[in-house]
């Protein structure tokens, strides 16, 4: 990856040096964290999360997305601290899962562990606030705390299911 960013950040770079000075560069700034608007800018017209339509804006499948916009305020991939609300099917059972990031910084640099998944109560008053305690109380992307509220109940609402009425055809009407 971060061969990736370094090709795609400093085109001119790449160009200008030979390969065995690139590998030098890369192994250099392989150890440093690339800044989330360095991410962005690398992944933000072509990465395999993002889906077009016409006439649409353009969406994107990433894990940790809260709203599915192709965005760098919602993006999973190129922010510091994602936030997530969604819903989770095992066998019978729904739940409903709040995706964070880790806390320790360490923890960015491995895909598998840098997300967070807790789940959220059903009741709505206890749902919300626990999100309420995750985003305010941690001080955490509260600037999306009223859309992972909306998002919670649409979540919440999906999990109802339309009653089939039966009509007979017996009864006289």
């Amino acid at each position: 990856m971060a061969q990736a960013i370094l090709a795609r950040a400093s085109g001119t770079l790449a160009l200008a040096l030979p390969r065995i000075a690139r590998c030098r560069a890369i192994s250099l700034f392989g150890s440093m964290a690339a800044s989330p608007q360095l991410i962005w800018e690398c992944v933000k017209n072509d990465n395999a999360f993002l889906r077009k339509s016409r006439n649409m804006p353009v969406m994107s499948a990433e894990r940790g997305n809260l709203m599915g916009l192709s965005s760098s305020k919602f993006s999973g991939i190129a922010s510091g601290k994602v936030l997530d609300i969604s819903s989770r099917k095992t066998g019978d059972k729904e739940t409903i899962i709040l995706t964070t990031s880790h806390k320790q910084a360490s923890r960015a640099a491995r895909p598998g562990s840098r997300l967070l998944a807790t789940g959220l109560k059903k009741q709505a008053k206890k749902g919300v606030a626990q999100i309420e305690k995750v985003v305010d109380a941690g001080f955490y992307r509260q600037d999306l705390l009223a859309l992972a509220k909306a998002k919670y109940d649409k979540v919440r609402a999906s999990f109802k299911k339309k009653k089939v009425v039966v009509k007979s055809r017996r009864a006289k009407a």
